[in-house]
C-alpha cells in the first residue's frame, strides 16, 4: 500500500489582538463547544492540563457534520511567549485516512492591532487515494473566523 505526506497551510487575518485571541484559543476545552456548539459536542482533557505538552483531549464533534466524530488529540507543542500550540491526532475516524496528522496553530500581531492566525497542517496518508484533509483546513478557518467575532463582543 502506498502513502504520500502532505502539508496543508492557511493564514487567518482576524481583527482580535493576539493576547486576547490567543488566551481564547487556549480555553479551547471550554469555549469551543459554548461558542461552536454546530460542530463541538464536547471536548474534554483525558490527561494533563488542557494546555501543556502531554495534555490528550478527547475533541466529539456533532454527528452529521463530516466523517469525523471524535478525535483523540495529544498536545506536542506548546509556546506561551510565541503563541504557538501543535497536537497530533492518536485516536479517532482521521487515522483511517491518514497514518499521521499534526496541526499547529500560531497567533502573531499584524500592524493594525489585529492577529494573524496560521493553521498548518502536517499529514502522511494510508493510501494515495485518500484526499488532502481540506474539510479540516476549512473547519479550522470557520473556527478561527467565529472566536474572532465572539471575542469582538466582548
Amino acid at each position: 500500500m502506498a502513502s504520500s505526506t502532505g502539508k496543508l497551510e492557511v493564514d487567518v487575518e482576524v481583527k482580535s489582538a493576539p493576547e486576547k485571541f490567543w488566551e481564547a484559543f487556549k480555553d479551547s476545552v471550554t469555549l469551543f463547544p459554548k461558542l461552536l456548539s454546530d460542530e463541538y459536542k464536547s471536548i474534554e482533557v483525558v490527561e494533563g492540563d488542557g494546555k501543556s505538552v502531554g495534555t490528550v483531549k478527547l475533541v466529539k464533534y456533532v454527528e452529521g457534520l463530516s466523517f469525523i466524530t471524535f478525535s483523540k488529540e495529544k498536545v506536542v507543542e506548546f509556546d506561551e511567549e510565541k503563541k504557538v500550540i501543535a497536537y497530533e491526532v492518536i485516536d479517532g475516524e482521521l487515522l483511517k485516512y491518514y497514518k499521521n496528522f499534526k496541526a499547529t496553530a500560531k497567533v502573531s500581531p499584524k500592524a493594525d492591532g489585529g492577529s494573524l492566525v496560521t493553521w498548518t497542517c502536517e499529514f502522511e496518508k494510508t493510501a494515495d487515494e485518500v484526499p488532502d484533509p481540506t474539510v479540516l483546513h476549512d473547519f479550522s478557518i470557520k473556527t478561527f473566523k467565529e472566536l474572532d467575532a465572539y471575542l469582538l463582543k466582548e
